[in-house]
């Protein structure tokens, strides 16, 4: 089986969540093997759900060789049972995966459609001090940017949440989006920059038109999402430490624990 170790991968727990796949890929123990995205028409006006999305996960290959088969070659569980679950941050990267002893996983580019990634207002101490900072979801009308689902088993469910939890239940919660967007992408997407969201001393949004659609919309009751809910996100003055603006390092010394936090549940409606 063809592919790059995921020891290999490109990782400093510095600056984690950085770098994550910018292109489908399925993760093995033993090998990171990039995917083409699936050669049929997508419907616009379609969404997605678990069936539909699994479905259309096996028209993803390498070489000609489907998902489904890639999968059978690493003597991995099947494309039926997985679920999708949003990887926002340390977890969407194929190194991190290999440390935890993470069996076999599709990893597939999805788009936010008005939610961010924020870093979460808590600090894990794991590898290195200052440790880990991960990253949680807020709401943004208007922005977009890219983000991992992993197409899990139940067993790697279970190993996700404890691995995030770190001994601390409760912590993470496990939820289902009530607003925003999740869209397959078969191209790189470039995020908003910084001068693109506007503030009105109440709310930021972005007005700049997104980047038009190459996949297809995830029903979000199709996609699990798990969410920090200790301390929500960072409070800058009311205005988020969106990841793609701020890194990991200059979150930490600049920003971590010298203001306040939102609420989780005031930046992000789930059911």
């Amino acid at each position: 089986m063809d592919g790059t170790s995921p020891r290999l991968w490109p990782y400093a727990v510095n600056n984690s969540p950085l770098p994550l796949p910018q292109r489908p890929v399925l993760f093995t123990s033993r090998a990171v093997i990039e995917l083409a995205p699936p050669d049929e028409a997508w419907d616009e006006a379609v969404s997605l759900d678990v069936n539909g999305l699994l479905a259309y996960a096996d028209g993803y290959h390498a070489n000609g060789i489907a998902l489904s088969a890639l999968l059978s070659q690493a003597g991995a569980e099947p494309l039926e049972g997985r679920r999708p679950i949003l990887l926002q941050g340390e977890l969407a990267n194929p190194y991190r995966l290999q440390e935890m002893g993470m069996s076999a996983m599709p990893l597939l580019p999805v788009r936010l459609e008005d939610l961010c990634r924020t870093w979460a207002d808590g600090l894990d101490a794991r590898d290195s001090y200052p440790g880990i900072h991960h990253v949680t979801l807020a709401r943004t009308p208007g922005w977009w940017e890219m983000a991992i689902i992993g197409l899990a088993t139940s067993d790697q469910l279970k190993a996700i949440r404890a691995w995030l939890d770190n001994g601390k239940p409760h912590v993470w919660r496990p939820v289902k989006l009530a607003e925003g967007g999740l869209r397959l992408e078969r191209a790189e997407l470039q995020p908003p920059e910084a001068n693109d969201v506007e503030w009105d001393g109440q709310s930021e949004r972005v007005t700049r038109a997104p980047p038009a659609p190459t996949g297809p919309r995830l029903d979000l009751d199709a996609v699990l999402v798990v969410v920090h809910t200790r301390l929500g996100c960072y409070n800058h003055r009311g205005r988020l430490a969106r990841c793609v603006h701020v890194q990991q390092r200059p979150f930490h010394e600049n920003l971590f624990r010298k203001g306040s936090s939102h609420r989780w549940d005031d930046v992000l409606s789930v059911r």
